[in-house]
């Protein structure tokens, strides 16, 4: 008559040791629907952008602190690589897909397969385009980045004060218009952006775009390449320049910007005679801040990678957990297929005189990296 207590004993110890499992560990399949340890793809275009390895280190370190997987690749500016790597990250069971896209077109049959395996995709920093499988949008606002590269060209060449208000420069000033490439869908953001402020000034005849270039598709830069620039502006000044002056660049990068720099520099500018032009530029590279410094560069638009970082990562992190991403913006990003939910971030923009301050006090950059 004892083995029925027994029984019942051993039954309720091994329950209670169930429990005990239970309480302190998931399953593999508790944790796979939770996202926890969950595989994370990130692709980004290229290493020759020191902007883009600091966003891919800045994802994956982020990523990795809240627990998860992840595949960083990047694809040097190769469309076919991107779309193989996207490919591997799905065959390898990534739950989610950030993707800074090289062509913002080349991608659907990719992200077709993507949204055939229910995975997300975050279009970070360059929207994804003829798409109905691109989720959401990590941004920041580059219209906003155009018109104030064009307002610090004003700035820098006396028709505007820092504080916005009117200059006593009136001109005409000559300038020269650079575009970045078309197949990035923020390339026109920027330039419509620039050319919302520099439009009436040219109407006006006191900017003159003496090339007469002053179409996207004619300014454009293909894969944002500082050569192709650079050669662009060494035929300008050959072809049309001759003894007048260029006063001022409109560089929609600081990699453009360099390149732009150098054919002037071989022109005989950069001297006490001839000073170079206003040249803007945008991502704060250390070269160009370096530059900036040197009187070289005259400003750049500062987009603080950690915190775009840190916006797609919260979106990952929350699409993993089944919640709702947040977004700021609703309206204005249509892909051609849909408009894509965004969250937006302001630029900065950043000259001699604040460059200390945005760049150094903020931990973006060390003294001694800009030296």
């Amino acid at each position: 008559m004892a083995f029925p207590r027994l029984a019942a004993a051993l039954a309720a110890a091994t329950a209670l040791v169930l429990a005990g499992c239970g309480s302190s560990e998931k399953t593999a399949d508790q944790q796979s629907e939770s996202g926890e340890g969950a595989l994370v793809g990130v692709t980004m275009p290229t290493r020759s952008s020191e902007r883009w390895i600091h966003d891919g280190d800045n994802i994956k370190r982020a990523l990795e602190e809240r627990g998860y997987q992840v595949d960083l690749q990047y694809a040097e500016n190769d469309i076919p690589t991107q779309a193989n790597q996207l490919e591997n990250q799905i065959t390898k069971g990534a739950r989610v897909l950030i993707v800074a896209s090289i062509d913002g077109t080349a991608l659907t049959s990719q992200l077709q397969q993507a949204a055939d395996a229910d995975i997300p995709v975050i279009a970070y920093d360059r929207l994804i385009r003829k798409s109905p499988n691109v989720d959401y949008y990590a941004s920041f606002d580059n219209f906003t980045v155009g018109v104030q590269q064009a307002t610090s060209l004003l700035t820098g060449l006396g028709m505007l004060k820092p504080d916005g208000s009117p200059g006593t420069a009136k001109g005409p000033f000559n300038i020269e218009l650079f575009a970045g490439s078309p197949d990035d869908n923020n390339a026109t953001f920027f330039f419509d952006g620039a050319m919302s402020v520099l439009k009436e000034h040219i109407d006006s005849g006191h900017l003159v775009v003496r090339s007469g270039q002053t179409d996207f598709r004619t300014i454009a830069i293909l894969r944002w390449d500082p050569a192709t620039a650079q050669r662009r502006m060494e035929d300008l000044l050959t072809s049309t320049y001759g003894n007048a002056r260029v006063d001022g660049v409109l560089s929609p990068y600081d990699g453009l910007s360099i390149g732009i720099l150098s054919a002037l520099r071989s022109s005989g500018y950069g001297t006490a005679g001839q000073p170079y032009p206003v040249v803007t530029g945008q991502d704060a590279e250390v070269a160009s801040v370096k530059s900036i410094i040197a009187g070289e560069q005259y400003s750049t638009i500062h987009k603080d990678t950690r915190e775009l970082a840190d916006v797609a990562v919260r979106m990952a992190d929350a699409v993993l957990k089944g919640e709702e991403p947040e977004v700021n913006n609703t309206e204005d990003y249509e892909n051609g297929e849909k408009v894509v939910p965004a969250y937006l971030l302001e630029p900065v923009i950043v000259d001699k005189s604040n460059y200390q301050k945005v760049l150094v006090e903020s931990g973006y950059y060390s003294a001694d990296q800009l030296r």
